[in-house]
């Protein structure tokens, strides 16, 4: 039996090509290559998961390959430094040390400072003069998830790329290719729930990716990813809102006693349910849909429930279901405190009939 690999690693960006939701960070530094412009301390800084050690790496690669041109092995010229396990004065030094020594081969050593915000101040200090004058055979890459714990001196010699969140829609489409690469059938639905729960970060979907797949084996649904991640599927959200806009508090309260028996959470639940009525919000106008981040199919189903729900009421419940979330913590009884909330949403439009009525 092979020895199995982790799509994560399996699937790594090899080329900036290949790098997924940072195209502004890799045309800028595809340029500065190809116009000899690169600086020579450059701080990649971002949260984890959205390719910075894998741009480093690209980088590294294409520096000596586009700069000093031939076919030759430029391995030996990348040097990778965890800071996390490597951060006092005398691992500084030592980098120091190194980088005095001019490249066997090609013109450039690359120095990866993964991590660097683990640096110790001491360990910082002493780095500070090689990165403010470094040779010129020298470039360093700091990569960092918290650019907040980077002393000043160090951000001020460096040129710093921000690297963001990976959006809903390129991570899903990505896992899309992944799935057909791997004979995979996958639903829509399904990769777009594994992107949305990995909220920006392209390692997490993959190996959420790894995990629905030994669930689910070859065919990845919406309802079995739903299971496997412990999410509420859409479906008991618009179910529940059936219910709510029709005034039907014993069938909420039981829909509700069904969702808790599952495992789930009273907090998640009615978090759940404020983002269920803001995207139906949304969905009311066409300028607004674009603001949904579901699936296609989830999407018609939220266009076709918003037309039964009013203005007025999906405020409202917003409202309700933003304030109960607030208290939730603090609340004595938790189960009492959503049931309450449910019911109030449910009679919502119960007192617009009754308002109406009155006034005839």
């Amino acid at each position: 039996m092979e020895a199995f690999v982790v799509s994560a690693r399996k699937y790594r960006p090899k080329t900036f090509d290949d790098v997924i939701g940072q195209k502004a960070i890799t045309n800028t530094l595809e340029n500065a290559i190809k116009n000899n412009h690169l600086a020579q301390a450059l701080l990649f800084t971002g949260p984890r998961g959205v390719g910075k050690t894998s741009c480093a790496r690209i980088l590294a690669k294409k520096i000596n390959e586009d700069i000093s041109g031939g076919d030759q092995d430029y391995t030996f010229n990348i040097f990778e430094l965890d800071a996390a396990s490597n951060n006092s004065v005398d691992d500084i030094r030592n980098l120091t040390e190194q980088v005095r020594i001019p490249p066997q081969t090609g013109k450039f050593k690359v120095y990866i400072i993964d991590e660097v915000h683990m640096l110790s101040q001491a360990a910082f200090n002493a780095f500070l003069k090689t990165l403010e004058e470094p040779p010129a055979h020298a470039i360093f890459i700091l990569a960092t998830t918290e650019k907040h714990k980077i002393i000043p001196t160090i951000l001020s010699r460096c040129q710093i790329f921000d690297f963001k969140r990976i959006g809903v829609k390129d991570a899903k489409d990505y896992l899309k290719t992944i799935a057909d690469a791997q004979g995979i059938e996958a639903e829509d639905d399904a990769l777009h729930i594994i992107a949305q729960k990995a909220d920006g970060a392209m390692r997490d979907a993959l190996s959420i990716f790894d995990r629905v797949v030994s669930f689910s084996g070859k065919n990845l649904t919406r309802e079995a990813v739903a299971e496997n991640l412990n999410v509420l599927d859409y479906d008991v959200y618009f179910k529940l809102t059936d219910s709510l806009l029709t005034n039907k508090i014993p069938d909420v309260l039981i829909q509700y006693n069904e969702i808790l028996s599952k495992g789930f959470e009273g907090n998640h639940f009615i978090a759940g349910l404020a983002s269920h009525f803001r995207d139906l919000l949304v969905s009311k106008d066409k300028e607004t849909i674009s603001l949904m981040e579901v699936g296609e199919q989830a999407k018609e189903k939220y266009l076709e429930q918003s037309q039964k729900s009013s203005m007025p009421f999906l405020m409202q419940a917003i409202e309700l279901a933003n304030e109960c979330d607030l208290k939730y913590k603090l609340s004595k009884n938790q189960r009492l405190l959503v049931e309450l909330t449910i019911m109030q949403i449910a009679s919502i439009t119960f007192e617009t009939e009754k308002k109406k009525v009155n006034t005839l």
